[in-house]
């Protein structure tokens, strides 16, 4: 498994090699971290409806020196919009709070799938690409059935599909399942969040003082060698840094077999959100 230094999609689309995760970056004070991350390098920025930042994230970018062509905003549907409607207005109104023409990149943020109206959202997505409104389509949380029946329905495949994935939950099947149809997945919280000791794990410690890294730069690499594009939060400007460098070196098989095997299985996952009983109204 070699580096990733970009990541194509089915669409055509290249991405660079990491997001900018923006969530709780907010107000005054989330404008100058994200603006230090792209200062940095990032040119992904990861945004959301339930973030309550749209407008810093647009704003953002309109008072950047970066061109807008080589910037990357992804946004994200919320389950109260998943008729098809209310779908296509949100986006709108979306637009209209980060003050962009477009989105480049725009997800369902979770099926919802007691409430069954995940497929008529992805049509709503899939139209509002061919109106210009978006650039590339994808969902999140997203299970192999969830997609099947949005590509079954629609003859569109999802670009990426964002999911739960950090050394405890490392999510594999799932992963697997988007490289079988050509998904790209996407790592949310892949430190786990401040609820786990995945960076101070000693199997991660002990591999990154081999390779003379941090554990955050480890497990960063450890996704981008497994073909995972990698969505970081981070407001510091030292973690932006260090995060954002970490394509000079690889790890070895073996080391990437210990990461595999600090999973945990469901008892992983974050806050025991499982996408087939987890719904999201906001």
């Amino acid at each position: 498994m070699t580096l990733n230094n970009n990541f194509l999609l089915n669409d055509g689309t290249t991405l660079p090699h990491i997001a900018l995760g923006t969530i709780d970056l907010q107000g005054g004070k989330g404008f100058h971290q994200a603006l230090a991350a792209l200062d940095v390098g990032y040119r992904v920025l990861d945004t959301a409806t339930n973030y309550n930042n749209e407008g810093m994230v647009g704003e953002v970018v309109r008072r950047s020196s970066i061109p807008r062509e080589q910037l990357y905003v992804s946004a994200k549907l919320p389950g109260l919009a998943h008729k098809y409607d209310k779908a296509i207005a949100l986006i709108q109104e979306s637009l209209y709070r980060t003050g962009l023409d477009y989105f480049d990149k725009f997800l369902i943020h979770w099926p919802n799938p007691k409430e069954g109206l995940y497929v008529e959202a992805w049509k709503a997505l899939v139209d509002a690409q061919k109106y210009g409104l978006i650039k590339t389509i994808g969902v999140s949380n997203f299970l192999p059935e969830h997609l099947d029946n949005i590509i079954e329905a629609t003859d569109v495949t999802p670009a990426t599909n964002q999911i739960e994935r950090h050394p405890y939950f490392n999510n594999k099947e799932l992963v697997q399942e988007n490289d079988k149809r050509g998904i790209l997945s996407e790592a949310w919280s892949p430190f786990g969040r401040e609820i786990n000791d995945v960076l101070t794990n000693d199997t991660i410690k002990e591999i990154a003082e081999k390779y003379d890294r941090s554990p955050a730069q480890v497990i960063i690499n450890w996704d981008n060698q497994n073909h995972v594009f990698p969505v970081v939060r981070s407001a510091d400007p030292k973690h932006q840094y260090e995060n954002f460098h970490y394509t000079d070196f690889e790890l070895a098989q073996e080391d990437l077999d210990k990461i595999d095997a600090l999973d945990k299985g469901e008892a992983g996952r974050v806050e025991g959100q499982n996408p087939n009983e987890y719904e999201e109204f906001v």
